[in-house]
This record gives structure tokens, C-alpha cells and sequence, in this order.
């Protein structure tokens, strides 16, 4: 089965999809997330891992539109204060929606990077020699660590 053009994702209160939906201007998914830069092998890692609020907004076919995203700080900062700022951070940024309402989306694969990061609903798995893709396709939210793939129902695995 091939990767539908929009992603379906569900709604899930108080779990890793609560802070999704949509608004006036279409559709949003918005997270507090740790992440590490591209290319980080490992060692040391308190001080590699950022904290950040990130509320991407979509259109309401679901087209990427824009990405909001902040760093408050490192684990080795005190990850408790990091995470408490960027989630005050994203209930302002959520708090500027008009017409919010948390419910399920479906939203185009994109990808972009910010101070080294990969934000995204990217595209992985591989191809056939003929260029077709296998059952082993998937889609990845970035730096989340959501994965979706068929029967594209938006469930997710971690």
C-alpha cells in the first residue's frame, strides 16, 4: 500500500496527539518535544538535548503552511524548567488560534530544519528496483518519534 497524500493522525487527549486540530486557517500539530541535532552520535547527552515547542500549522487540505519552533534549554539545563517553558510557550502560541478546536487531522508529509534540527513528517522505508514501494513504508514525525504506516488509520507507533 502507498503512502496516502495526506496522513491521517488522531486525536488522543492527554497522550502524544492532544495538542492537535484544527483552527480558522486549517489544521495545526502542536508538541513539546526533546531533540537532538542531525549528525549527534551520542556522549554527553544532557547537554545535546533540546527542548523546544514547535506548533506547525496546515492549510485545511492539509498542506504544510508554517512552523513556529523554540529551543528553552537542555536537559543539563534542568530538563523539569525547559519543558514547564515551552510548554507555557506553546498554551500562548495555542492560545492565538482562532476557533481552535483539538480533534484528528490529516496533513501532508513535509520536511524543513531549524538550528540543525529535522522537523517533519517525513517519508521512510525504501523501493524496489522498479522504484515502487515495499510494506516496509512509513511515515516519521521529527524530532517526535511518531511513526505511521498502513492500514493509515491514524493510530501511531512510538
Amino acid at each position: 500500500m502507498s503512502v496516502p497524500e495526506v496522513i491521517p493522525i488522531k486525536h488522543e487527549p492527554d497522550y502524544r496527539t492532544s495538542t492537535i486540530g484544527r483552527w480558522s486557517g486549517g489544521q495545526f500539530f502542536a508538541s513539546v518535544t526533546g531533540a537532538f541535532s542531525e549528525g549527534w552520535t551520542g556522549g554527553d547527552w544532557e547537554k545535546h538535548r533540546r527542548w523546544c515547542a514547535v506548533l506547525h500549522r496546515f492549510d485545511g487540505a492539509g498542506r504544510h503552511l508554517d512552523s513556529r519552533i523554540e529551543f528553552t534549554g537542555t536537559t543539563a539545563d534542568g530538563e523539569r524548567s525547559v519543558v514547564d517553558a515551552a510548554t507555557r510557550l506553546l498554551d500562548a502560541w495555542l492560545d492565538a488560534l482562532p476557533e481552535r478546536q483539538y480533534q484528528d487531522i490529516a496533513v501532508a508529509p513535509f520536511t524543513l530544519e531549524y538550528e540543525g534540527v529535522r522537523f517533519g513528517l517525513v517519508v521512510e522505508g525504501r523501493e524496489n528496483e522498479e522504484g515502487e514501494e515495499v510494506p516496509d513504508v512509513w511515515v516519521e514525525l521529527y524530532p517526535d518519534g511518531l511513526g505511521f504506516s498502513a492500514p493509515w488509520d491514524g493510530e501511531y507507533d512510538t
